[in-house]
């Protein structure tokens, strides 16, 4: 088996529940695994991305408010379906498209990456280090007793998701709250990451062209300085329950 097939068959082991597309008949991810990434902080690249992205989000934005966006506004009622007040737990696309005025954030190469491609693209998307997940990716409505390992004052400290809040988790806990809200610093891409995990998340009125135009961008922007990165993909959809 090449390294490529062991991270699609991988990927096939991913799994949504029932329940979540019951919220959501609607939902699609697309996973991306990307491997043999050359390590680094922010370039040229991240930097000319994350540009075109504020250029982009601030000629949306003279158009119409951030919270009628469409595909915003598809996840603010989203997480009100399963008892997050949008106003106060604001999607990671939402977030990102509130900062473009101040300027997008400037973390590391990888994390500048996938920040531009959302806003660019108007798609949540997650990005996090593989090599430090245990088993594989699961999305699931908790149950509450999941532990969701954070930050609060600059020390460590565990909290649990509310109970039916939509989460990504892998077998060590949650990996990102209220399914696209807040990831966990366990698993988080760094300087180092060389072997990454990119979740694309999608509501009508985004496409699955739009998910897998997204991923190529993606792909196409980590190759310029990991030209011997391998990929892996899947797109999981209700059909697949």
């Amino acid at each position: 088996m090449t390294h490529s097939q062991h991270w699609q068959e991988y990927l096939q082991g991913a799994h949504v529940a029932p329940e979540v597309f019951e919220l959501r008949p609607d939902y699609r991810v697309l996973l991306l695994v990307v491997t043999d990434i050359i390590p680094g902080s922010s370039d040229i690249t991240s930097e000319t991305l994350l540009k075109e992205a504020e250029s982009s989000a601030k000629d949306t934005l003279s158009k119409q408010p951030v919270t009628e966006i469409p595909h915003i506004a598809a996840w603010r009622d989203t997480y009100k379906a399963f008892g997050s007040k949008p106003q106060k737990y604001r999607n990671s696309l939402e977030a990102l498209t509130r900062r473009v005025e101040a300027g997008l954030p400037r973390v590391n190469r990888l994390t500048d990456i996938y920040n531009a491609i959302s806003v660019k693209r108007q798609i949540p998307l997650g990005g996090e280090d593989l090599g430090k997940y245990v088993g594989r990716p699961r999305c699931v409505r908790a149950t509450g007793q999941e532990e969701f390992e954070t930050t609060a004052g600059g020390e460590k400290v565990v909290e649990h998701p509310n109970k039916g809040e939509v989460v990504w988790c892998d077998d060590a806990g949650v990996t990102c709250r209220r399914w696209n809200w807040r990831q966990g610093p366990r698993t988080a891409l760094t300087d180092e990451t060389t072997l990454a995990l990119f979740v694309f998340d999608a509501l009508e009125p985004i496409t699955d062209g739009v998910l897998e135009e997204a991923a190529d961008e993606m792909v196409e922007a980590l190759r310029k300085s990991s030209p011997g990165l391998q990929v892996a993909r899947r797109l999981v959809t209700r059909a697949d329950v």
